[in-house]
């Protein structure tokens, strides 16, 4: 398989990440089948791209997006519940990735190609990163030559997270710039450029060394919270002068999930924790150097 194009069953392509991860594909040669419940969320015109309507719960639609592929690039995921929607971490992350993984079994696809989290482990603190783990046991028991990765949080011009940051910044409401807790209790990042992510999820269809492998992914620079978004008022030339202030953990634990709030418990959780790693696996690997943070924030600022 090493070199060739292939076809690849593509889910999670309408999302951020999605939608770069299926430009890096189709570049690289491959045909690509996305699996979409809203054909037209994709307004991608190339030949080599087939969509199959519908969602991972729907058997008819999984069988045709694996039937004949070679390879899954497995990107679903959540970071918000919707109960009404049956969108919960455990159905979304575990359960589709089950049933999925059986689905491809069946259809003798060879390759897996797997969007965890870095903080996915084993007693994690949030459901979020529980179910991530629980979905990598399951991809790993599959006998599917396999490899996962692990991103910190992931920026690019059109990812609602920068969108969030530059409204922080450029708005006049909020008057302050929030984070959760304080700079001694929260925990640090690592973005990571989508594009950096979506060579490496295409570019593992074709390493052998990348097989049964898992590997953190995250740019060369590490913030704190207020650091973190001082970065991005540094490059924001419409940003206004505010200052950057931490939420009482208390506070925010208790209006977590509440109507109208747009953040749960599980990112108040997952904020007070590291999202940091070492980048010298996936550079060695891929062969790769992982972008700067500013350098690439004040080149596509301005697209945001």
């Amino acid at each position: 398989m090493t070199g060739s194009p292939r076809c690849v069953a593509l889910t999670g392509a309408t999302g951020f990440v999605g939608r770069h991860v299926l430009a890096c594909l189709l570049a690289a040669g491959h045909r690509v089948r996305a699996l979409v419940r809203d054909a037209g969320q994709l307004e991608v015109a190339d030949a080599k791209l087939h969509v199959v309507q519908g969602d991972l719960f729907e058997p008819d639609a999984v069988k045709k997006l694996v039937d004949g592929a070679d390879a899954v690039v497995h990107l679903v995921g959540i970071i918000m519940e919707n109960r009404r929607r049956g969108q919960t971490f455990d159905r979304v992350h575990t359960l589709a990735t089950q049933r999925l993984l059986a689905a491809a079994g069946h259809a003798a696809v060879t390759r897996w190609i797997h969007m965890s989290a870095l903080g996915a482990r084993p007693g994690a603190a949030s459901r979020y990163h529980q179910t991530k783990w629980q979905a990598e046991q399951a991809v790993a028991a599959s006998g599917l030559a396999h490899t996962i990765f692990r991103p910190s949080v992931i920026h690019g011009p059109d990812g609602e997270f920068m969108q969030m940051v530059k409204g922080f910044w450029c708005h006049r409401w909020p008057p302050f710039v929030p984070y959760f807790g304080s700079e001694r209790t929260a925990g640090r990042l690592q973005p990571v450029w989508v594009q950096d992510v979506a060579r490496c999820f295409t570019d593992a269809l074709t390493r052998d060394r990348s097989v049964g492998e898992t590997y953190p992914v995250g740019g060369p620079d590490v913030f704190t919270w207020p650091g973190f978004y001082r970065a991005c008022q540094r490059q924001m030339p419409q940003a206004r002068h505010k200052p950057v202030v931490g939420l009482p953990l208390w506070y925010v634990k208790m209006i977590a999930g509440k109507p109208g709030v747009p953040f749960n418990r599980d990112q108040v959780i997952m904020s007070q924790e590291d999202s940091v790693c070492q980048m010298s696996k996936v550079q060695d690997h891929f062969g790769l150097e992982l972008a700067a943070f500013e350098p690439t924030l004040a080149r596509y600022v301005h697209e945001i």
